[in-house]
């Protein structure tokens, strides 16, 4: 039996499934990929552009079945955009009166999410589409271009299965690391479509205007949806993967000098007496050193690997190097690219000192 359905791995640290909800202003995502989008997709892998799908592709997709595993169902979250800045867009005020300017948009977001896409159709049309995935026309995302996969769209071969409900249990559910706890359940949404058996949807079916009839204008067409799931375990229908999607190693220790070690107050004195006693970067007293690599930390660095500071210069050169996350080589204060940095730190540093100090005589007095 000839392959007759098409596995597709949906997983990102962003993904925005536009449905019926979605306005300009507030766009709204669905709970799984929606069968726009999904087609949508598979439209840049083939390279085609929203004025050909209606006449060709678009039929032949639109006749796809199609199904959804919600793996990691992700968490909801809210961006805002701008819209219209240099387009001389109109901006409703009050009183009937428009100004230019850009419109601001809120966005809405599936964060850390993972699907499994079933879609099921002619044999010839699902080794197009497969192939067409794997080498890509146009650069394919997930619902939005800010949203790019995060795992390789096509992790499993097509197979022949029945229905879409085989199809999505065929595939082993994968937690995201070792330690994650295993879901009651595991949700699906199917395409569900009248059988001489059952003629009419059944009760508990959902409606989703997501069958695009055409890309440009879009307009869209209802499909029913059901709700099913899988169980783990003895008497379940889904197994689990031996290995989990990412590796849940610990970060590597920050490097720390010992300071309380002979050697290296030697050397910190060397350094300080080679400065003057200066910071090397304000020229004020200097009151400490700064390590600008830590691959010998601990007494064993050599005086080049210190520079002197005073104490607002190191508070400043430190606040950068854990805002960049820097790890064993650090900020050189006499390199010219980080003057400008360092000198916006200071300033930041003193006036939150400055308003500390006034915030703690206020107090005082209210005290008195």
């Amino acid at each position: 039996m000839d392959a007759n359905t098409l596995l597709l791995r949906l997983a990102g640290p962003l993904q925005a499934w536009g449905n019926q909800e979605s306005k300009f202003v507030v766009r709204r995502t669905a709970e799984a990929p929606t069968k726009s989008g999904v087609i949508g997709l598979l439209c840049a892998a083939l390279g085609i552009s929203r004025s050909e799908t209606a006449s060709e592709w678009l039929p032949k997709l639109r006749a796809l079945r199609m199904g959804v595993r919600l793996d990691i169902p992700g968490v909801r979250w809210w961006d805002y955009h701008t819209v219209g800045a240099g387009m001389n867009m109109r901006i409703a005020e009050s009183e009937g009166k428009t100004k230019p300017g850009a419109l601001l948009t809120r966005r809405e977001y599936l964060c850390d999410a993972s699907f499994l896409v079933a879609l099921q159709g002619e044999p010839k049309l699902i080794a197009d589409l497969a192939a067409a995935v794997k080498n890509p026309k146009w650069t394919l995302f997930l619902g939005r271009k800010a949203c790019p996969p995060s795992r390789p769209i096509i992790e499993d071969l097509p197979g022949a299965f029945p229905d879409l409900l085989t199809a999505l249990c065929s595939v082993p559910w994968q937690k995201r690391l070792n330690n994650d706890q295993l879901p009651e359940r595991i949700d699906c949404l199917l395409d569900w479509e009248p059988t001489p058996d059952q003629p009419i949807a059944p009760a508990d079916a959902l409606v989703w205007y997501d069958v695009p009839l055409t890309f440009d204008p879009p307009a869209h067409e209802p499909r029913f949806v059901i709700r099913r799931y899988f169980r783990f375990g003895e008497n379940g229908d889904l197994r689990l993967a031996e290995k989990a999607a990412q590796l849940s190693t610990p970060p590597p220790p920050r490097p720390r000098a010992d300071y309380r070690n002979s050697e290296y107050r030697h050397i910190r004195a060397a350094r300080l007496d080679a400065d003057k006693g200066l910071c090397v970067f304000c020229k004020s007293p200097a009151t400490t050193v700064q390590h600008i690599t830590y691959r010998h930390a601990g007494g064993n660095e050599n005086i080049e690997e210190l520079r002197s500071l005073c104490r607002l210069c190191h508070d400043a050169v430190t606040m950068i190097e854990y805002g960049l996350g820097m790890g064993l080589d650090r900020i050189n204060p006499e390199d010219p690219q980080w003057r400008e940095p360092i000198i916006r730190k200071r300033k930041e540093i003193i006036n939150f000192r400055s308003l500390e100090t006034r915030r703690r005589r206020l107090a005082a007095e209210e005290v008195e």
